[in-house]
């Protein structure tokens, strides 16, 4: 991780939004890892290393800044996560896309696959991709062979600015790159989204907003990250 990585009470501190017994929650900044990363901050390794053992509920992927739930206890987990795997887990997006145009609402019901170099695509050409007013899909005999998975985003249109617009964006489902992938093939790509923009000079823009869940205990929360100043810059939108 390097010798500017962070102490795990450094990460806590300013970045802890709720913790008990069973649980945490952290706003994760863009570039951290949640596990996984051999070279870069780990959130999972740091904690480790700090004498912490956590379990994460659900990722977010490096490059997408806020909300993540951790299990502080293994018989938290699987409570936490069962909530994930049954969509009841309520989960909103902030998301900058490139243009304008886009309805007050929408629905992207688009299905993924994993292509070459493990890359996530639609799983059907880009020419099949319909738009029924504020619904985009693809017709089923369009759909490839192989491994498919259906995948559902909707969205709500925050605000627009002169070529980007803000968006509130619901996971449906909880694939693998699901927003970056489903707005990019239907035109509206993420602000500095290395998988569609070639040396991106900005933070991707993509903030975990929102999560709202029940804990172990039966409290139920619903947590907010507000969007910090290197998100806001993205846009002109006021936040």
């Amino acid at each position: 991780m390097g010798a500017t990585a962070p102490t795990w009470a450094q990460v806590r501190d300013g970045r802890e939004v709720l913790a008990d017994d069973h649980l945490l929650v952290l706003d994760k900044p863009p570039g951290w890892s949640v596990m996984g990363e051999r070279h870069d901050i780990d959130l999972v390794r740091l904690a480790r290393d700090a004498g912490e053992t956590l379990w994460p509920a659900h990722r977010i992927d490096k490059v997408t800044s806020g909300l993540v739930l951790f299990a502080r206890r293994l018989e938290a987990h699987g409570t936490l996560t069962r909530q994930f795997a049954e969509r009841s887990v309520a989960k909103t997006y902030l998301a900058v896309t490139r243009g304008t145009g886009l309805p007050a609402s929408g629905s992207i019901e688009l299905p993924l696959a994993v292509g070459r170099k493990n890359r996530v695509r639609i799983a059907a050409p880009r020419e099949a991709i319909t738009r029924d007013g504020d619904h985009w899909s693809v017709p089923a005999d369009a759909v490839l062979a192989g491994d498919v998975y259906p995948s559902t985003t909707t969205f709500e249109r925050l605000a627009e600015d002169d070529d980007r617009t803000l968006l509130a964006v619901h996971p449906v489902t909880g694939r693998r790159h699901q927003i970056r992938v489903h707005l990019a093939w239907i035109g509206h790509a993420l602000v500095g989204d290395p998988l569609f923009e070639k040396a991106p000079t900005t933070r991707v823009g993509l903030h975990s907003w929102r999560l709202g869940f029940t804990a172990p205990d039966g409290t139920h929360h619903d947590l907010e990250a507000p969007p910090r100043e290197d998100f806001r810059s993205l846009g002109a939108f006021g936040m």
